[in-house]
């Protein structure tokens, strides 16, 4: 079969770690594109599409969200399947009618998330699991036909609309990451907060969050599910 060609819509405003995250765990071509530069795709056939973390919250007033907000949405209406993280998860959800808002508080460090509902992108990964989250806005509204998959005492963590999946945790990440992204909070929240959160930052608590993991493999199943259907059908028309 061919390889899979996902969209990377990388939301971040410095990349490289990301670009670096997503690459190592996505069994696919990606064809990456600077959402911030407002660099998009013109069209929707890909295999997949997934939507990147990001410093920005959905509702600020750049000139490069609404447009990434409508393509995810378009995207999702072609029936392509999406994958949002962290910052693609509240994207998703506006696109697809919920709302994000900012919470009260900031949640970061490697943190348990319950799954409340049975779905193949958790497929392999424990009921209660650990996942680095770092995100001062959360989904506080599902988009109407959404569903909620996890969730912790700090909100909504994944949501699956259709062939779209949210997940709001970073299951991208690296320990070099956590340590980079937790670095860059002390002015929000505080030399003190960070360097909890850094000592916390271990072999033990990253090996845990391997774990979620699974879900990029479990994505990429789904998308060649569809793609070998369509290969099917296509065949048969010929």
């Amino acid at each position: 079969m061919t390889r899979l060609r996902f969209a990377l819509l990388n939301a971040a405003h410095d990349g490289a770690n990301t670009r670096r995250n997503f690459r190592r765990e996505l069994d696919a071509d990606l064809v990456e594109f600077d959402a911030v530069d407002r660099d998009l795709p013109d069209h929707t056939e890909f295999d997949g599409v997934v939507v990147t973390g990001s410093r920005s919250s959905v509702y600020w007033d750049e000139a490069w969200i609404p447009p990434l907000v409508d393509y995810v949405a378009e995207a999702a209406d072609s029936g392509c399947p999406v994958l949002g993280v962290c910052y693609g998860h509240q994207v998703l959800a506006e696109a697809l009618g919920g709302r994000v808002a900012g919470m009260d508080g900031f949640e970061i460090g490697y943190n348990e998330i319950r799954q409340v509902r049975e779905d193949p992108l958790f497929d392999g990964i424990d009921e209660s699991f650990t996942a680095f989250t770092t995100h001062g806005d959360a989904v506080v509204e599902l988009p109407p036909s959404a569903t909620l998959l996890s969730e912790n005492d700090r909100g909504v963590h994944a949501f699956r609309d259709g062939r779209c999946w949210g997940v709001q945790f970073h299951p991208e990440y690296d320990a070099e990451t956590a340590r980079e992204v937790t670095d860059g909070k002390r002015e929000q929240i505080g030399d003190a907060r960070v360097d909890g959160v850094l000592e916390s930052i271990t072999p033990e608590a990253y090996d845990a969050a391997c774990e979620a993991k699974a879900l990029f493999e479990n994505f990429t199943a789904y998308a060649e599910r569809l793609a070998a259907g369509r290969s099917e059908r296509a065949a048969a028309d010929d």
